[in-house]
């Protein structure tokens, strides 16, 4: 009996190293699983707060583009310059001076040096040509290189939006198709048919760049309505 009990007691000893580190490798592995869920934790925390902080940024981003909030961004796409001397010019012409600032705006983007390949010149890309016509309504002799003179260009290109304005019984995509191609293209458009049904309206312009011209000065046209309209 007592051998009995010593050979139990040894295989106790034997067993207890066992137990040991079986209970240290499930003690290391459910530290293991903890550590595991704490990282996951902070990992979702960390996408949830990611997720948040973009969320007020994407909100702020939109409430800075609505109009109105981005002064900066709008002056830079559709500048004010010259505002005084296009309000003027643009009343003795009975315009609305915002017409003339989209005209500028989409032939020279505001750059009183601007030459074209045509040798139109100035904001309002006159040619040399028809400014000395538009002189002699003034009775001024011509000077070349006067249309660099953002006055002198202004006064001679309102004229003359003026002009095809009353040319075209008010017609703004008449005028704005003239200014561009020439009152002659114009005419025969409202001459063809296809062009125009009933002689009067200008239902399809036939050349792609004026066609692109004059919606580009419709859309320039309709943000400076509202622009003038807040700066009066």
């Amino acid at each position: 009996m007592a051998e009995g009990n010593q050979k139990t007691d040894r295989s106790l000893q034997t067993l207890a190293p066992e137990r040991q580190k079986t209970d240290r490798s499930r003690r290391n592995a459910s530290s293991h699983r903890r550590k595991a869920r704490r990282a996951r934790r902070r990992r979702r925390i960390a996408a949830i707060v990611t997720i948040l902080t973009l969320s007020v940024a994407l909100i702020g981003l939109g409430l800075w583009l609505l109009p109105g909030n981005r002064p900066g961004v709008v002056g830079q796409a559709y500048p004010m310059e010259y505002e005084a001397q296009i309000r003027a010019r643009a009343a003795e012409n009975g315009l609305d001076p915002a017409l003339p600032a989209a005209v500028i705006l989409a032939e020279s983007s505001y750059r009183p040096e601007a030459v074209s390949e045509a040798n139109a010149q100035g904001l309002m890309q006159l040619l040399p040509d028809t400014a000395q016509w538009i002189s002699e309504k003034f009775d001024e002799v011509y000077a070349e290189g006067c249309l660099f003179e953002p006055e002198v260009n202004i006064k001679y290109g309102c004229w003359y939006l003026g002009y095809l304005m009353k040319r075209f019984d008010g017609d703004v995509t008449k005028a704005i198709a003239a200014y561009h191609a020439g009152q002659g293209r114009v005419d025969a458009w409202l001459a063809d048919p296809a062009c125009s049904p009933d002689g009067v309206t200008l239902s399809t312009i036939p050349s792609d760049a004026t066609r692109t011209y004059v919606t580009r000065v419709l859309r320039y046209y309709e943000k400076y309505q509202a622009l003038y309209a807040q700066a009066a």
